[in-house]
């Protein structure tokens, strides 16, 4: 294969500002372009701008500001994107919180985070009302989908005693930036929590610069522009990189995210970076590939991005053959490796004009930290999830060791992180960000190996490692097998505790209309391509695989479905 291994610049110049400038900048750039759609109501640049100021301006009425911290309890919809950057402009922390969450995490997550106001959902809003006591939450601002569609609408608020209308608490406000001063390395734009995937939530502290690094890394990366300021402080891209190379333009992007805005890929890439870009976010509220499919032809797409399960449910629907896809220029997956058989199949589809990236990253980066690269003549190679981006590097090292000495090109090991979008640490617990944060490298739990053009590819989470009397087994390996085997749509392989040898290599898999002993000749297909010890000793054929809201496996529940 031909073309450029790596991107000719290898660093930015960021500028030092709050994340408000991000919005700032383009709305002053892009006006009258549509910033968000959903369902039949387009916010454009401005308006986005000028009612997140009014929000701003609001809660600092209410006596919310710097060192506030300010949940917002809401699925994606137009007033997740108000508040998140009213919140910001106002000096006040950003804590983003699942509106599925039950109860009692809801209330652990609060107390945690120190939240003094919340916007929630109407729908999610009882299980608020049910912990609020157990919090510092003393403003909730409610708000629904009928709002969504017409900011004129009244929610009901008898949900929560004492809540206000979300709408109509900043609908009088000024709709100017109310100008806060803001450290940008010391007070925090983000108190996001890590997905809890294999444990407890842990509050990730993040600055204001680190969410305008991760912003720009990524946007400058997939764009070829470079970070610069406006004549009134707002930040704006220059577009150096020519059309052949990046051929979506600044402002004339358009994609549909079904990412969450409450989980990191979803702030900095789903939003933050569309912001920046001047690219149109058509919102869905659920996913159904027909939908996706009929919109991604109607919207005439550019890019097309989410986590792997979106991207399987795509390949399988009968239409994706058959709509016109041929706006899209790129297609981005995170969250969770992208099966090789799945790449195939979407190069198959859209052909080499398309690229296709992997990244990774995980909340403690704010988002990111690699990517594959975006330029048209760059090299890609499928099963990475690219390289590093500006100023960051990847370094691998023995998962048990403590001195962070970097393994020999090609060996599997702990993914270390370091980078200006690395986090400040974990909120009040020390101990674990001690544990994280060695000599400025992030140890992430995460198992990969680097070759030698730099490109990572991510082996499995060390949590998620199998122990098989003493040798290490990646279930992804497993897992990349059973994808490419045939009637096969989704696979996680688990490890079952036993006291003998370790840990049994246990496999659940989605293969509708494959019976058990077809289940049982799969499981005998995989075992012939490994050695004996990797061999899965069970196999079970299930409706679903259980993810979380950002598409990441939830293996701790089918540990527990062993138990």
């Amino acid at each position: 294969m031909t073309g450029t291994l790596e991107p000719a610049r290898t660093s930015l110049d960021y500028p030092e500002v709050p994340v408000g400038a991000l919005l700032a900048g383009s709305a002053r750039r892009f006006g009258d372009r549509t910033a968000v759609h959903f369902t039949g109501r387009d916010l454009t640049f401005t308006e986005l701008h000028e009612r997140a100021c009014a929000f701003a301006n609001a809660l600092g009425g209410a006596g919310i500001g710097r060192g506030d911290v300010v949940a917002i309890h809401l699925p994606n919809c137009p007033q997740y994107a108000v508040a998140y950057y009213g919140i910001l402009l106002a000096g006040a922390t950003f804590s983003p919180t699942n509106p599925l969450l039950p109860p009692a995490d809801l209330a652990a997550q609060l107390a945690d985070c120190g939240a003094v106001a919340v916007v929630s959902w109407v729908p999610a809003a009882p299980a608020l009302a049910a912990v609020q006591r157990q919090t510092a939450v003393r403003l909730v601002l409610l708000t629904d989908r009928d709002q969504a569609l017409d900011p004129n609408h009244r929610a009901p608020l008898d949900a929560v005693p004492g809540a206000q209308d979300f709408e109509a608490f900043h609908a009088d406000a000024p709709t100017v930036d109310p100008g806060v001063p803001i450290d940008v390395y010391g007070d925090l734009a983000h108190l996001a929590y890590t997905g809890g995937t294999t444990g407890r939530s842990k509050g990730v502290r993040l600055p204001h610069r680190n969410v305008v690094v991760n912003s720009l890394q990524y946007a400058c990366w997939g764009t070829g522009s470079l970070p610069a300021l406006d004549d009134a402080g707002g930040v704006v891209l220059e577009q150096v990189a020519p059309a052949e190379e990046y051929p979506v333009r600044l402002g004339t992007g358009v994609g549909i995210n079904l990412t969450p805005w409450f989980h990191a890929m979803g702030t900095i890439g789903g939003l933050n970076v569309p912001v920046l870009g001047g690219g149109t976010t058509v919102l869905h509220e659920r996913f159904d590939p027909g939908a996706y499919l009929a919109d991604a032809e109607r919207f005439r797409v550019t890019s097309m991005g989410g986590a792997p399960p979106l991207f399987g449910a795509l390949v399988r629907h009968p239409e994706f053959a058959t709509r016109d896809l041929s706006s899209v220029r790129g297609i981005s997956s995170g969250a969770a490796p992208l099966p090789v058989e799945l790449i195939q199949a979407l190069q198959r589809r859209f052909g080499d004009d398309v690229v296709i990236t992997e990244g990774y990253g995980l909340t403690e980066v704010t988002m990111g930290a690699t990517i594959g690269p975006a330029a048209r003549s760059a090299v890609r190679k499928v099963g990475t999830v690219g390289l590093p981006v500006y100023d960051t590097e990847v370094r691998i090292v023995d998962p048990a060791g403590t001195d962070l000495a970097p393994l020999p090109t090609g060996e599997a090991g702990e993914v270390c992180i370091s980078g200006p979008q690395v986090m400040l640490g974990y909120k009040d617990r020390p101990e674990e960000t001690a544990a994280a944060l060695v000599d400025g490298w992030l140890r992430t739990g995460d198992v990969g190996v680097l070759d030698e053009d730099g490109y990572l590819a991510i082996v499995d989470r060390k949590k998620d490692m199998l122990l098989y009397k003493g040798y290490n087994v990646y279930p992804r390996e497993l897992e990349e097998l059973l994808f490419a085997r045939p009637g096969v749509a989704g696979a996680a392989v688990v490890g079952r505790p036993d006291p003998m040898v370790g840990e049994l290599p246990v496999a659940f898999v989605v293969a509708p209309g494959l019976s058990q002993a077809d289940g049982e000749a799969l499981m005998a297909a995989v075992n012939e391509q490994v050695l004996p010890y990797k061999r899965l000793r069970e196999l079970h054929l299930v409706d679903e695989i259980p993810v979380s809201a950002a598409g990441k496996v939830l293996k701790r529940e089918l540990r527990e479905r062993l138990q």
